[in-house]
């Protein structure tokens, strides 16, 4: 994108970082949503059908559950997220900071039986998004301070049993997106220097819609194939600029309203759910996710010269392999397990300091626990291992060398603890 303003080029270029960083912040979908299915590394979820969670994973499981069924599930997510500089850095700063400490979670299920073939429920839960904290005087600070984009999925949905062996599902998805997010502002424009650093903030919501669909094959009692499809959903965020302690030749974009659009990918997962004797089942997913098309953003700057560009940031579509199994230790202790392994959507030429993607090992177990024939306890847990993730990036600035900022994310990791419980009537 040409620009034509030069004392408003450095701004143009933290904005459009921003823009980066509403991707990036967001380029992460999570299969851990406070239930079992996080002890399981998502293997079997579009065919498990074993408790209204199922609305998360692939609505046609509902006509598997009878009666009235609830689940309310917590979750808490943690992880090791902090930046090893070298050589390449060229931008005085004090350390990251560990940007990804804790992220609290929480979900709600629940089904009903209407008769012999329908069923309906509701589910409300979030598997988009991720949190970051970074020290506010780290070297990449010209990057990202702090930043936050989530979903909560609001979901009502059907489910028709057409036959013993066919299921289908639909339902609506309404999801209330939030992006925030601060930068530091390079207040050393042209010969000026050490000039104390400002800051720009952004913050929007917006509601985006989309469907889910869902079908299961049984051919034989004990053996299920499940396959489910979400659509992509559109949000829109749109705020005014506010430049803190910013220099003088920043200050004509200062409430600029600034629009920025971003795509939440459509996916589609196959599962299989295979009985092998009255303790021990088999559990297989393959999942894809259609992140190439969320890599590309559109940012619109309400000026009177209106300027606009389409960020292309180089996703790739991602893959998502999982196997696991069920262990029905006694008749209350059932065991989860299940290993996972997700495809990374950008290479390591592409990789940002905004929250980077890494392909990445999943490892979930977890125990379910019948209180009573009614109520079911679950605890699970999840390792989500990245490892190492270099990083460079540099931008250019006025009347000096581009600022370098270059490392690592030496062993990167996310836990994710949940419980849950669901309930029968």
């Amino acid at each position: 994108m040409a620009i034509h303003f030069p004392k408003q080029r450095l701004c143009i270029g933290v904005l459009l970082g921003l823009g980066a960083a509403s991707v990036q912040a967001g380029g992460l979908m999570l299969y851990e949503t406070g239930t079992d299915n996080t002890g399981l590394a998502n293997a079997g979820a579009a065919a498990r059908a074993q408790g209204p969670g199922t609305i998360a994973s692939n609505i046609a499981g509902m006509s598997y559950l009878e009666g009235t069924q609830v689940t309310g599930g917590l979750q808490a997510m943690f992880g090791n997220f902090e930046v090893d500089y070298d050589a390449g850095t060229n931008v005085p700063g004090s350390n990251s900071g560990n940007s990804v400490e804790f992220i609290p979670g929480a979900s709600f299920f629940i089904s009903q039986q209407m008769d012999e073939r329908w069923t309906l429920g509701f589910g409300t839960y979030s598997n988009f998004g991720l949190s970051e904290n970074y020290n506010n005087d780290w070297s990449g600070r010209y990057y990202v301070q702090n930043a936050t984009i989530g979903g909560l999925s609001l979901v009502p949905a059907a489910a028709f049993k057409i036959d013993d062996q066919w299921s289908v599902g639909i339902g609506l998805q309404a999801m209330y997106g939030i992006l925030n997010a601060e930068l530091a502002i390079d207040n050393h424009p042209e010969d000026l220097r050490n000039k104390q650093d400002g800051q720009l903030k952004y913050r929007d919501e917006d509601w985006g819609f989309g469907g889910n669909a869902g079908v299961i094959y049984a051919p034989r009692e004990g053996t299920r194939i499940g396959l489910s499809y979400t659509s992509e959903i559109d949000l829109n965020f749109e705020d005014g600029l506010d430049l803190r302690g910013a220099d003088q030749v920043y200050q004509p974009l200062n409430g600029v309203k600034t629009k920025i659009d971003a795509t939440v990918p459509q996916t589609v997962t196959l599962s299989l759910y295979q009985q092998i004797n009255p303790r021990w089942a088999m559990l297989a997913s393959t999942n894809w996710q259609q992140w190439s098309q969320f890599g590309e953003i559109y940012v619109q700057l309400d000026t009177e010269n209106k300027r606009t560009t389409t960020l292309d940031e180089g996703y790739d579509d991602t893959w998502h392999l999982s196997v696991g199994s069920q262990y029905q230790a006694t008749d209350k202790l059932l065991w989860n397990m299940g290993v996972a392994y997700d495809s990374s959507a950008v290479s390591d030429s592409k990789r940002g300091w905004v929250v980077p993607m890494q392909d990445a090992w999943r490892l979930g177990t977890g125990l379910t626990y019948a209180l009573d024939a009614q109520t079911d306890l679950n605890f699970s847990y999840s390792l989500v291992w990245m490892g190492d993730m270099p990083v460079s990036q540099s931008k250019s600035q006025p009347a000096s060398d581009p600022a370098q900022v270059s490392g690592s994310f030496d062993n990167a990791w996310l836990q994710a603890v949940s419980s849950s419980m669901t309930w029968r009537f």
